[in-house]
């Protein structure tokens, strides 16, 4: 069974832009580019492949998590909205 959500293609393209930019890193180096060009292009690998974290997690929450709470009672809806602010933060 598949498990697909609406925001998994945004997902899929912030990851495909980090892995061109991780090629473009290694060929830097391999070309013997200046530490401060790698290290800018490996900033932009790090951010790429962090944002791809962020929506998928914030997906997740929104969607999975959610739909299991809403049985169980309005009492949950306060914890799931606190721990779903707080994970910004990661």
């Amino acid at each position: 069974m598949k498990h697909v959500h609406s925001t998994h293609p945004a997902v899929i393209k912030r990851l495909r832009r980090a892995g061109g930019h991780l090629a473009s890193v290694v060929a830097m180096l391999e070309e013997g580019r200046p530490c401060l060009d790698v290290a800018q292009q490996l900033q932009a690998v790090e951010k790429a492949i962090t944002q791809a974290k962020k929506a998928l997690i914030q997906d997740h929450l929104d969607r999975c998590l959610q739909n299991m709470v809403q049985g169980q009672g309005d009492q949950q809806a306060p914890s799931l909205d606190e721990f779903r602010q707080i994970t910004k933060y990661l």
